[in-house]
């Protein structure tokens, strides 16, 4: 589904490499944890991943597609395939929790007709379906990142990737958030959670990728988390 091939990130400005010769495949259907400490090279990953960055070395391939080829309407259908969720849950303050999710599937383009349907399905899925008439001001933390992982999920994509989800979360918060990302996976989409959080990779023991200074120091199929 998803491989890196020989990977380097370097940023021209500081010419610091965020990511060095990383090799990296995930199949269709896998739940990954990519864990490292700040400045690791998780979100620079991710970034590659969505298309926001381009390799300095190397190539990213989804579904057997390699990403450097992709220009244009074709990068916003490529975008189109994967939900992501931030630290920070970037909902639109001035509309509600329903509006958020409409605007998300008005830019993917889905017919009007499924609006509903869709917006109600994922916020059952996320506990939230009493908060639909709710603005972002009107909810608690762990709330509005909820709220953000249904936007993710509304489109339906088969991949989900998250930079940190649970960052701002208190333990009963960040573990609600994971139970969710397990739902996802069991429904068989391919997962990617960026985290430093050892507690939320020990709930939820899967394979278990390790970045240090850029570079990919472990590869643990049983879930250990160590750095």
């Amino acid at each position: 589904m998803i491989h890196f091939h020989r990977v380097t990130l370097e940023y021209p400005r500081t010419r610091t490499k965020a990511l060095f010769d990383v090799n990296l495949e995930i199949k269709k259907g896998e739940f990954v944890f990519l864990v490292g400490h700040s400045g690791a090279g998780k979100s620079s990953l991710l970034g590659l991943i969505l298309k926001r960055l381009e390799p300095t070395q190397g190539a990213v391939y989804f579904a057997g597609e390699n990403l450097k080829a992709l220009r244009g309407d074709r990068v916003a259908l490529h975008r189109r395939r994967i939900g992501m969720v931030f630290q920070d849950h970037r909902l639109l303050k001035d509309r509600t929790v329903e509006e958020n999710l409409t605007f998300a599937l008005q830019v993917l383009g889905v017919a009007r007709p499924e609006w509903e349907a869709r917006v109600t399905r994922v916020l059952r899925q996320v506990g939230l379906v009493h908060k639909k008439r709710a603005y972002p001001e009107e909810l608690s933390v762990g709330e509005a990142q909820r709220v953000a992982i249904a936007r993710a999920l509304v489109g339906d994509p088969p991949v989900l990737l998250a930079d940190e989800p649970t960052g701002n979360l208190d333990p009963a918060n960040a573990l609600a958030v994971l139970e969710i990302f397990k739902s996802v996976h069991a429904r068989g989409a391919t997962v990617l959670v960026a985290t430093h959080a050892r507690d939320l990779v020990e709930a939820y023991p899967q394979r278990v990728v390790v970045l240090k200074s850029g570079q990919l120091v472990r590869d643990d199929r049983e879930g250990c988390y160590s750095l």
